[in-house]
Parts: structure tokens; sequence; C-alpha cells
């Protein structure tokens, strides 16, 4: 149950990066674009955290899994700060 889980949180935020990508592509609004990278690393830490925990549990990629969030996150707190100047 929790590998479909993660799967599901993987596919979410892939699809929310790509949904943010083509209104990107429609509006050139940058918010839009910093929003895009927070969420792609958003999925990239989603991904390994199905790699960590499924495909190969012997090996602990948590240090790589949250400095993949950190990124994401920090990438969306940077856009909000840089937007609202």
């Amino acid at each position: 149950m929790a590998e479909a889980i993660y799967v599901l949180c993987a596919l979410t935020s892939t699809l929310c990066a790509l949904l943010l990508g083509r209104s990107y592509l429609r509006t050139r609004s940058s918010m839009l674009l910093w929003s895009v990278f927070g969420f792609v690393g958003l999925a990239i830490n989603n991904v390994l955290l199905f790699v960590d925990r499924v495909v190969v549990p012997e090996t602990d990629l948590a240090f790589a899994r949250t400095a993949a969030a950190l990124v994401g996150v920090g990438l969306l707190v940077a856009g909000l700060i840089w937007e609202d100047r």
C-alpha cells in the first residue's frame, strides 16, 4: 500500500509541474516558472523516496531526498520573495 502512495505522490507532483509549465508557456509569468522549478524538486524528492524505500531498500538516500525537497521548497520561497519586490 505504501508503494502505491509513493507512486501517486510522484505522479501528482510531476503532473503539477507539467501543468504549471504549460501555463507558464502561455502567460510567461515568472511566478509560474518558479513554481515549476519548485515542483520539479518535489517530484524528484518523491521519485527518490520510491527508489529508496521500494527499489533499493538496502541503501539510504535520505540525504538526496532531503536535498531535493530543500531545493524545491527553496525555489518556491525564492520565487515568492523575488516576485514580492
